[in-house]
Protein backbone atom coordinates (compact mmCIF):
# COMPACT_ATOMS: atom_id res chain seq x y z
CA UNK A 1 0.00 0.00 0.00
CA UNK A 2 3.28 2.58 -0.59
CA UNK A 3 1.75 5.17 -1.85
CA UNK A 4 -1.77 5.03 -1.63
CA UNK A 5 -2.21 5.19 2.20
CA UNK A 6 -1.13 8.04 4.15
CA UNK A 7 2.34 7.73 6.21
CA UNK A 8 1.17 7.28 9.46
CA UNK A 9 -0.25 3.86 11.47
CA UNK A 10 -3.32 4.18 13.05
CA UNK A 11 -2.75 0.04 13.64
CA UNK A 12 -0.02 1.49 16.06
CA UNK A 13 -2.41 4.16 17.88
CA UNK A 14 -4.71 1.49 18.59
CA UNK A 15 -1.91 -0.81 20.19
CA UNK A 16 -0.63 1.91 21.86
CA UNK A 17 -4.24 2.71 23.31
CA UNK A 18 -3.82 6.43 22.26
CA UNK A 19 -6.79 8.52 21.59
CA UNK A 20 -7.96 8.58 17.92
CA UNK A 21 -10.66 10.84 16.27
CA UNK A 22 -12.89 9.91 13.10
CA UNK A 23 -16.04 10.73 11.65
CA UNK A 24 -18.68 8.67 9.26
CA UNK A 25 -19.97 9.24 5.94
CA UNK A 26 -22.88 8.53 4.59
CA UNK A 27 -23.32 11.29 1.47
CA UNK A 28 -21.32 9.68 -1.17
CA UNK A 29 -19.89 13.05 -2.63
CA UNK A 30 -16.12 14.60 -3.25
CA UNK A 31 -16.91 17.86 -1.34
CA UNK A 32 -17.84 15.90 1.64
CA UNK A 33 -15.28 14.27 1.99
CA UNK A 34 -12.72 17.14 1.20
CA UNK A 35 -14.94 19.76 3.59
CA UNK A 36 -14.71 16.78 6.52
CA UNK A 37 -10.47 17.00 5.96
CA UNK A 38 -10.70 20.49 6.61
CA UNK A 39 -11.70 19.21 10.90
CA UNK A 40 -8.96 17.72 11.24
CA UNK A 41 -10.36 14.01 11.64
CA UNK A 42 -7.14 11.40 11.73
CA UNK A 43 -10.18 8.97 10.08
CA UNK A 44 -13.62 8.92 7.85
CA UNK A 45 -15.57 6.14 7.91
CA UNK A 46 -17.66 4.76 5.13
CA UNK A 47 -20.59 3.44 5.42
CA UNK A 48 -22.05 0.72 3.83
CA UNK A 49 -24.43 -0.82 5.73
CA UNK A 50 -27.13 2.01 5.93
CA UNK A 51 -25.88 4.48 3.70
CA UNK A 52 -26.32 4.63 -0.33
CA UNK A 53 -22.93 4.60 -1.47
CA UNK A 54 -22.21 1.44 -3.68
CA UNK A 55 -18.57 0.19 -4.33
CA UNK A 56 -17.35 2.44 -7.11
CA UNK A 57 -18.57 5.37 -5.41
CA UNK A 58 -16.71 3.81 -1.92
CA UNK A 59 -13.52 3.07 -3.92
CA UNK A 60 -13.66 6.97 -5.01
CA UNK A 61 -13.97 7.99 -1.36
CA UNK A 62 -11.36 6.46 -0.12
CA UNK A 63 -8.59 7.13 -2.34
CA UNK A 64 -10.00 10.88 -1.90
CA UNK A 65 -9.79 10.54 2.07
CA UNK A 66 -6.23 9.35 2.25
CA UNK A 67 -5.16 11.65 -0.41
CA UNK A 68 -6.44 13.77 2.36
CA UNK A 69 -3.86 12.15 5.19
CA UNK A 70 -6.53 10.67 6.69
CA UNK A 71 -7.27 6.46 6.72
CA UNK A 72 -10.06 5.41 4.85
CA UNK A 73 -11.76 2.69 6.97
CA UNK A 74 -15.04 1.27 5.85
CA UNK A 75 -18.22 -0.14 7.87
CA UNK A 76 -19.49 -2.88 5.80
CA UNK A 77 -22.59 -4.31 5.20
CA UNK A 78 -21.77 -7.89 7.28
CA UNK A 79 -19.54 -9.97 8.53
CA UNK A 80 -19.23 -11.19 4.91
CA UNK A 81 -16.61 -12.57 3.15
CA UNK A 82 -17.22 -10.93 -0.22
CA UNK A 83 -17.79 -7.06 0.78
CA UNK A 84 -15.26 -7.73 2.92
CA UNK A 85 -12.44 -8.65 0.28
CA UNK A 86 -13.96 -6.16 -2.57
CA UNK A 87 -13.47 -3.17 -0.18
CA UNK A 88 -9.85 -4.04 1.29
CA UNK A 89 -8.75 -4.64 -2.42
CA UNK A 90 -10.77 -1.37 -3.36
CA UNK A 91 -7.65 0.33 -0.78
CA UNK A 92 -9.44 0.77 2.45
CA UNK A 93 -6.81 1.12 5.52
CA UNK A 94 -9.47 -1.42 8.00
CA UNK A 95 -13.16 -2.27 8.19
CA UNK A 96 -15.22 -2.23 11.12
CA UNK A 97 -17.54 -5.18 11.19
CA UNK A 98 -21.13 -4.69 12.34
CA UNK A 99 -22.81 -6.91 15.26
CA UNK A 100 -20.38 -9.00 16.09
CA UNK A 101 -21.73 -11.33 18.88
CA UNK A 102 -19.58 -14.05 19.91
CA UNK A 103 -15.83 -15.04 19.45
CA UNK A 104 -16.31 -17.39 16.84
CA UNK A 105 -17.98 -14.26 14.82
CA UNK A 106 -14.67 -12.65 15.50
CA UNK A 107 -12.50 -15.17 13.93
CA UNK A 108 -14.69 -14.98 11.30
CA UNK A 109 -13.73 -11.68 10.43
CA UNK A 110 -10.37 -11.93 10.53
CA UNK A 111 -10.27 -14.42 8.11
CA UNK A 112 -12.10 -13.38 5.85
CA UNK A 113 -9.35 -10.08 6.05
CA UNK A 114 -6.34 -11.79 6.22
CA UNK A 115 -4.90 -14.55 3.54
CA UNK A 116 -3.53 -17.98 3.65
CA UNK A 117 -2.43 -19.38 5.98
CA UNK A 118 -3.97 -17.03 8.46
CA UNK A 119 -7.42 -16.70 6.99
CA UNK A 120 -8.82 -17.47 3.72
CA UNK A 121 -9.18 -14.32 1.88
CA UNK A 122 -9.73 -14.95 -1.85
CA UNK A 123 -6.80 -13.52 -3.12
CA UNK A 124 -7.45 -10.73 -6.27
CA UNK A 125 -5.83 -7.88 -7.82
CA UNK A 126 -7.10 -4.33 -7.71
CA UNK A 127 -6.22 -0.80 -6.53
CA UNK A 128 -5.04 -2.01 -3.05
CA UNK A 129 -2.11 -4.10 -4.55
CA UNK A 130 -1.29 -1.41 -7.04
CA UNK A 131 -3.19 -3.36 -9.93
CA UNK A 132 -0.80 -6.48 -9.75
CA UNK A 133 2.68 -4.78 -9.24
CA UNK A 134 2.76 -4.49 -5.23
CA UNK A 135 0.91 -7.77 -4.62
CA UNK A 136 4.26 -8.67 -2.23
CA UNK A 137 4.44 -5.08 -0.38
CA UNK A 138 0.28 -5.38 0.28
CA UNK A 139 1.09 -8.95 2.05
CA UNK A 140 3.20 -7.67 3.98
CA UNK A 141 0.90 -4.14 4.97
CA UNK A 142 -1.79 -6.20 5.42
CA UNK A 143 -0.50 -7.90 8.47
CA UNK A 144 1.30 -4.82 10.10
CA UNK A 145 -0.98 -1.83 9.03
CA UNK A 146 -4.90 -3.15 8.36
CA UNK A 147 -7.21 -2.55 11.12
CA UNK A 148 -10.07 -4.24 11.92
CA UNK A 149 -12.59 -2.85 14.11
CA UNK A 150 -15.46 -5.21 15.57
CA UNK A 151 -18.98 -3.75 16.78
CA UNK A 152 -20.39 -4.10 19.95
CA UNK A 153 -24.17 -3.30 19.19
CA UNK A 154 -25.85 -6.41 20.51
CA UNK A 155 -26.69 -7.35 24.58
CA UNK A 156 -25.07 -10.77 22.99
CA UNK A 157 -21.71 -9.17 22.52
CA UNK A 158 -21.86 -7.52 25.67
CA UNK A 159 -22.51 -10.79 27.68
CA UNK A 160 -19.31 -12.18 24.85
CA UNK A 161 -17.04 -9.97 25.28
CA UNK A 162 -14.11 -10.86 26.74
CA UNK A 163 -13.47 -13.84 24.62
CA UNK A 164 -14.32 -11.64 21.27
CA UNK A 165 -11.76 -8.93 22.46
CA UNK A 166 -9.35 -12.10 22.79
CA UNK A 167 -9.38 -12.79 19.40
CA UNK A 168 -5.92 -12.38 17.70
CA UNK A 169 -6.09 -10.14 15.27
CA UNK A 170 -8.89 -7.80 16.44
CA UNK A 171 -7.60 -4.49 17.05
CA UNK A 172 -10.20 -3.10 19.03
CA UNK A 173 -14.28 -2.72 19.74
CA UNK A 174 -16.75 0.34 18.88
CA UNK A 175 -19.82 0.53 20.51
CA UNK A 176 -23.22 1.15 18.24
CA UNK A 177 -25.46 2.74 20.76
CA UNK A 178 -28.49 2.32 18.53
CA UNK A 179 -28.50 -1.39 17.73
CA UNK A 180 -27.52 -2.38 21.33
CA UNK A 181 -30.60 -0.24 22.29
CA UNK A 182 -32.49 -2.46 20.33
CA UNK A 183 -31.70 -5.59 20.58
CA UNK A 184 -32.57 -5.16 23.97
CA UNK A 185 -35.82 -4.42 23.21
CA UNK A 186 -35.21 -0.05 23.66
CA UNK A 187 -34.62 1.35 20.02
CA UNK A 188 -32.87 4.72 20.54
CA UNK A 189 -33.07 4.75 23.85
CA UNK A 190 -29.91 4.33 24.82
CA UNK A 191 -30.11 6.16 28.01
CA UNK A 192 -32.12 3.75 29.54
CA UNK A 193 -30.80 2.41 32.67
CA UNK A 194 -30.51 -1.07 31.50
CA UNK A 195 -28.58 0.12 28.02
CA UNK A 196 -26.04 2.29 30.56
CA UNK A 197 -25.58 -0.53 32.68
CA UNK A 198 -24.71 -2.79 29.60
CA UNK A 199 -22.81 -0.16 28.69
CA UNK A 200 -20.54 0.29 31.65
CA UNK A 201 -20.15 -3.31 31.81
CA UNK A 202 -18.61 -2.88 28.03
CA UNK A 203 -16.13 0.06 29.27
CA UNK A 204 -15.37 -2.04 32.40
CA UNK A 205 -13.99 -4.94 30.53
CA UNK A 206 -12.33 -3.09 27.81
CA UNK A 207 -10.41 -1.04 29.91
CA UNK A 208 -9.64 -3.76 32.36
CA UNK A 209 -8.07 -5.97 29.44
CA UNK A 210 -6.15 -2.98 27.82
CA UNK A 211 -7.90 -2.97 24.57
CA UNK A 212 -9.28 0.34 22.47
CA UNK A 213 -12.87 1.01 23.49
CA UNK A 214 -14.38 3.00 20.94
CA UNK A 215 -17.58 4.42 20.79
CA UNK A 216 -19.74 6.19 17.66
CA UNK A 217 -21.37 9.42 19.20
CA UNK A 218 -24.10 10.36 17.05
CA UNK A 219 -24.48 14.11 18.15
CA UNK A 220 -22.39 16.85 16.47
CA UNK A 221 -21.96 18.95 19.97
CA UNK A 222 -18.29 18.25 20.80
CA UNK A 223 -19.59 17.53 24.71
CA UNK A 224 -21.24 14.42 24.09
CA UNK A 225 -17.80 13.19 22.75
CA UNK A 226 -15.87 14.86 25.77
CA UNK A 227 -17.86 12.85 27.94
CA UNK A 228 -16.61 9.22 26.44
CA UNK A 229 -12.84 10.38 26.46
CA UNK A 230 -13.40 11.52 29.73
CA UNK A 231 -15.02 7.64 30.37
CA UNK A 232 -11.88 6.48 28.52
CA UNK A 233 -12.73 5.37 24.69
CA UNK A 234 -9.98 6.02 22.92
CA UNK A 235 -11.54 4.61 19.38
CA UNK A 236 -14.18 7.86 18.91
CA UNK A 237 -16.28 8.45 16.03
CA UNK A 238 -17.40 12.03 15.93
CA UNK A 239 -21.33 12.31 14.62
CA UNK A 240 -21.71 12.11 11.06
CA UNK A 241 -22.05 14.05 8.55
CA UNK A 242 -25.77 14.89 8.13
CA UNK A 243 -25.72 15.41 11.61
CA UNK A 244 -23.59 18.02 10.99
CA UNK A 245 -24.72 19.63 8.21
CA UNK A 246 -28.40 19.79 9.60
CA UNK A 247 -27.89 20.36 12.98
CA UNK A 248 -25.79 23.75 12.23
CA UNK A 249 -28.57 24.62 9.62
CA UNK A 250 -31.36 24.17 11.87
CA UNK A 251 -29.38 25.98 14.56
CA UNK A 252 -28.95 28.86 12.75
CA UNK A 253 -31.89 28.90 11.00
CA UNK A 254 -33.87 28.63 13.74
CA UNK A 255 -31.59 31.62 15.51
CA UNK A 256 -32.33 34.00 12.26
CA UNK A 257 -36.18 33.27 12.48
CA UNK A 258 -36.44 34.17 16.44
CA UNK A 259 -34.36 37.66 15.53
CA UNK A 260 -36.68 38.81 13.14
CA UNK A 261 -40.15 37.92 14.76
Amino acid sequence: MKGITPNWSLKKKLQNNELTLGSWLTIPHQSVVEIMATAGFEWLTLDLEHAAIDISQAMNMIALIQGKGMKALVRVSKNEEVIIKRMLDAGADGVIIPTVKNAEEARQAVEFVKYPPIGKRGVGLNRAQNYGVGFEEYKEWLNDECVIIVQIEHIDSVHNLESILNVEGIDGIIVGPYDLSASMGMPGNYEHPDVLEALKKVEEITIRMKKPLGFHVIHSDHKKTLDKYNVGYKFLAFSIDFFFLGDKAREEMALLKEAIK
